[in-house]
């Protein structure tokens, strides 16, 4: 397939990074290589504006990407918003019912372009010493209500469960909650995913008759690989994800990308 025809939108924790964090030389090589030949490069990411930006700039990628896992699409060269979704007024409502049934519970309240952390706990302090930020610490009343596009909850992968338990039976309302990672669980705003956040960034750059491959391996990845064109799961995904791609390719740590792009170039 002709490169300017295509797409691609990945994932970046457990599909583009390793589990050291980084990206494979012979990746960064194939998406240069096709970046060459007219192909459209984005990511996809749970990552805020400040966490996403270290590997936007090593990739030097000069589209928006869909960052919040799918409440805003950013431009990192303009440095500002084309589009975004902000929190209903009930997930301050969800927080409060979340730190009464779990008091040792950790939130992340994420901000347009600020971290603000209201419960602090193990879980949020190895997050933030590994990506490097330093959040607000605050009461949730203190946090400002317009400009929220996600709420994190952080806490030990063998109590998770429990959490997802009680936000399914009480916290649904006007909200959309995925799992991104053993130790996260995300209230984004109602029918906003990845997935949908890929149809924004299409419709922004009137990219309509694009061929659109997604990248992913979680919870929060399975809808966007469905919905593409050509969806791949990474080695090491979940099985609900690698149900909905039409290709597996190698794990994370194993330059992924270099086999999607030339699965691409033979189609």
């Amino acid at each position: 397939m002709d490169f300017k025809k295509v797409l691609i939108v990945t994932d970046l924790d457990g599909t583009l990074l390793d589990d050291a964090k980084n990206i494979s030389e012979d990746d960064i090589r194939a998406i240069n290589e096709f970046r060459a030949g007219g192909g459209m490069f984005a990511a996809a990411t749970g990552r805020g504006v400040a966490m996403a930006r270290r590997i936007i700039d090593l990739l030097e990628i000069d589209m928006p990407c869909v960052i919040f896992n799918g409440a805003a699409v950013y431009d990192f060269g303009a440095d500002r918003f084309l589009w975004h979704s902000d929190m209903p007024a009930a997930a301050d409502r969800y927080i409060r019912m979340l730190e009464k049934e779990f008091p040792d519970i950790g939130v992340e309240i994420l901000h347009e372009k600020e971290v603000y952390v209201t419960d602090n706990n193990q879980t949020v302090v190895e997050h933030m010493a590994f990506e490097n930020l330093t959040p607000t610490y605050c009461a949730l009343e203190s946090v400002p209500h317009d400009g929220i596009l996600k709420v994190l909850i952080a806490y030990p992968p063998e109590k998770m469960q429990r959490v997802i338990d009680f936000t399914q039976a009480n916290c649904i309302g006007g909200v959309n909650w995925v799992h991104s990672s053993p130790m996260y669980y995300e209230m984004l705003p109602e029918s906003i995913s990845k997935a949908s956040g890929v149809k924004k960034l299409v419709e922004i750059l009137g990219l309509h008759d694009k061929f659109v491959a997604a990248a992913g391996d979680y919870g929060n990845d399975r809808a966007m690989v469905a919905e593409a064109d050509l969806g791949a799961a990474v080695a090491n995904a979940l099985d609900s994800v690698k149900e909905a791609a039409d290709i597996i390719v190698s794990d994370n740590n194993h330059s992924p990308m270099r086999e999607i792009i030339e699965h691409i170039r033979k189609l």
